[in-house]
């Protein structure tokens, strides 16, 4: 068998080594940026508290409403849903008005959440959902917005998509990203076939070779899907730029957990404070955006549920 250059086989064990998704420009010189922060344990305060609007989705709010919400609750950054969004647009609304109101309020669009089929199998939907994507990705470039998610949506429950066809695909998504200024970021969900795991997301971002592939992780995903939360400490300090925050109970076990039972930070089992310590020795300083879909919060006032969740994610960095 041919030995593969040894350039070759140096690039590729030191992309693995930083765990660095290419963010920084080149597989080299985003290894040494990862040996640099490493060793730099940044304070709580680096860490961006962000209301992922899920957790207030059962109030049935306008995306300005959130808005407002997100901003009285004392929160640093905003990640909505795009069927919100969407709605603004078919109903006239101005993106440059909503971005002025954005960031009047102090606040940053750290990423935005929606359901693109970019990786089905399905041409003629694949199309449809890459089309789909590059259209709200020009909505979230009007707003100011650094990224959006790319879960593996539309995938027929059970099936497979084979991994390098998922290279390929997001691959061609992240170039859309350079096109829209928006960088599309992998999301994995517990238990799916196709993108269930952690370590799945890190590999397909890894091989695509692109300086701004990166993962979004998720407390309740990385549990429920068995994806153990000491793998972050091996990544480097660019490979999750957002993490979802939220935190589960100790009983039903994991495989019997629904989106339904996640409870605030701190108020149900998780290692949070390890998991922020973890980011903290790769120096990686994620965004952290509360997302919860618990109905019982949606019985009190919405602000109340903002607020709350707000105290949760700060009383959690100032113990780390």
């Amino acid at each position: 068998m041919r030995n593969k250059p040894e350039s070759q086989g140096i690039s590729r064990r030191n992309w693995i080594a930083a765990g660095a998704m290419a963010a920084a420009g080149t597989w080299a010189a985003l290894f040494g940026t990862a040996a640099r922060l490493s060793s730099a344990v940044p304070s709580p305060s680096t860490f961006r508290l962000c209301l992922n609007t899920g957790t207030i989705r059962g109030y049935n709010l306008s995306i300005t409403q959130e808005i407002d919400l997100a901003i009285q609750a004392g929160y640093q950054a905003i990640e909505p849903w795009l069927d919100r969004l969407g709605r603004y647009v078919q109903e006239g609304g101005s993106l440059n008005d909503l971005r002025k109101r954005i960031q009047d309020g102090g606040l940053t669009v750290e990423g935005a959440i929606g359901f693109a089929s970019w990786c089905v199998d399905d041409d003629a939907q694949r199309q449809k959902g890459f089309d789909q994507a590059k259209r709200e990705m020009e909505w979230l470039a009007q707003i100011g917005a650094k990224r959006m998610a790319a879960p593996p949506a539309g995938v027929p429950r059970g099936q497979k998509v084979e991994i390098e066809r998922l290279v390929e695909r997001y691959r061609k998504l992240l170039e859309l990203g350079d096109q829209t200024g928006v960088t599309p970021i992998l999301e994995f969900w517990a238990l799916n076939q196709t993108l269930g795991k952690l370590s799945t997301a890190v590999h397909v971002a890894i091989e695509t070779g692109h300086p701004k592939a990166c993962v979004l992780a998720d407390i309740f995903h990385m549990y429920r899907g068995g994806s153990p939360f000491d793998g972050l400490r091996l990544l480097g300090p660019l490979a999750v730029p957002i993490i979802h925050i939220n935190d589960y109970p100790a009983q039903p076990p994991p495989e019997k957990l629904t989106d339904g039972d996640r409870v605030f930070p701190g108020d149900g089992v998780a290692p949070l404070g390890e998991i922020l310590k973890t980011l903290q020795s790769i120096g990686a300083q994620p965004v952290l955006s509360l997302e919860l879909f618990n109905k019982e919060y949606w019985k009190q006032p919405p602000l109340e549920t903002a607020k709350t969740g707000r105290q949760k994610l700060a009383a959690l960095t100032s113990r780390t």
